[in-house]
């Protein structure tokens, strides 16, 4: 059954790349040293496939690689970003300012955070999925440590403006993170550039494994402090401890490489997928694509069907999702498509599809099919 599974729920996770694998797996069995290991050449070899792969992730989003921290994943580094940033910057000021349609890992770090005495600002979205970049800069105040926006939202796949957010933080001299995890791998991400000086993401969103993430830290104009949040023999500069795991950093690194040389390649097919669906789909009366057309990742569809439409029998058939992955054990209705203004029945009756590299347009046109014959009745 999972095997005749058509899978449309990349945003979720993606299938790993076989280079990827391929790269990976001597360092399970053959390059096995732990990288910590000075004195002896397993050691060596695993020290310098880390760099390898820090240098291949450095490049990715143009930075450093002494700016990158690896981490268990995108909500490690999340944690590691938000609390660490508190921490070192709470004799200046208390207060952060974050999104309603966050992604968990954000909303309930700062949910936590607000037990330490943190002050939060929750920035509302309109109906397209966008913020107010007068309501953000409205919002600031002399307290001001900390703005934590995502690029793109898991559920919609909105995109926020970056640049102009990255504006207001330079100008007030606030600090500017930014959830990555869908953005990264998928959109052209340069931090200089969009003037990031805190950024998340993750492997298993652009065909490494699950299990690794990364976190970039500015180090200069201006550098940017955190406190460690995980203690046990001062790792990665003191930033982060804990022993490397060699094998899923390769292919963090090995996934990154291969993302930036064939990003057009990659963005070209996933569109064409993607728009087909969406274009098929216009004419079934009272359906409508939820988040901004003009600012959206073109590997996400998160549409409204009529109730009348029976979405959930095609799960049988095709893999997606009714929102985030990480928060589908949770029985309220999404919290991203609330502040968006969806009504509760409304929430109910949409379903994120989210195409990869490895979906074709064969599959799409049967997706499509099926659903159009259900509208049919």
């Amino acid at each position: 059954m999972i095997n005749n599974l058509i899978y449309f729920d990349n945003n979720a996770t993606t299938k790993v790349n076989d280079e990827v694998l391929a790269a990976m797996l001597p360092y399970f069995t053959e390059t096995y040293g732990n990288a910590a290991s000075k004195l002896h050449a397993q050691g060596w070899a695993a020290q310098a496939a880390v760099e390898t792969a820090g240098k291949q992730v450095a490049t990715l989003i143009n930075c450093q690689d002494s700016e990158i921290i690896f981490t268990s994943g995108a909500t490690e580094a999340v944690n590691l970003a938000i609390k660490g940033i508190f921490e070192a910057y709470e004799t200046k000021g208390k207060h952060i300012i974050t999104c309603k349609t966050e992604h968990k890992a954000v909303l309930d770090t700062c949910a936590y955070l607000e037990t330490k005495g943190a002050e939060l600002t929750y920035l509302n979205v309109n109906r397209e999925g966008l913020i107010d970049l007068h309501e953000l800069e409205n919002a600031i105040r002399p307290q001001t440590i900390l703005v934590s926006i995502m690029a793109a939202n898991n559920e919609t796949g909105v995109m926020q403006p970056l640049d102009q957010i990255s504006e207001i933080c330079n100008k007030h001299k606030i600090i500017f993170f930014s959830d990555a995890t869908q953005y990264v791998g998928k959109e052209r991400c340069d931090v200089q550039e969009k003037g990031i000086h805190c950024m998340a993401f993750s492997a298993h969103k652009m065909y490494g494994s699950k299990g690794m993430g990364a976190l970039y830290v500015r180090r200069k104009n201006p550098q940017i402090n955190l406190t460690e949040q995980i203690h046990g023999g001062g790792h990665q500069n003191q930033r982060r401890s804990g022993t490397l795991n060699v094998p899923l950093i390769v292919g963090f690194g090995k996934a990154a490489e291969l993302c930036r040389e064939n990003y057009w390649n990659n963005s070209a097919h996933v569109s064409k997928l993607k728009n087909y669906f969406e274009h098929q789909l216009l004419d079934i009366e009272g359906l409508r694509i939820n988040g901004t057309t003009r600012s959206r990742l073109y590997t996400t569809s998160n549409i409204t069907f009529p109730q009348e439409i029976k979405i959930t029998s095609l799960l049988s058939k095709y893999a997606f999702s009714s929102g985030s992955a990480c928060g589908s054990h949770l029985p309220e209705p999404s919290h991203v498509l609330k502040a968006m203004g969806l009504q509760e029945f409304e929430i109910k009756n949409s379903f994120r599809f989210s195409f990869g590299v490895y979906n074709t347009l064969e599959e799409v046109k049967l997706l499509t099919e099926d659903i159009l014959k259900l509208a049919e009745g």
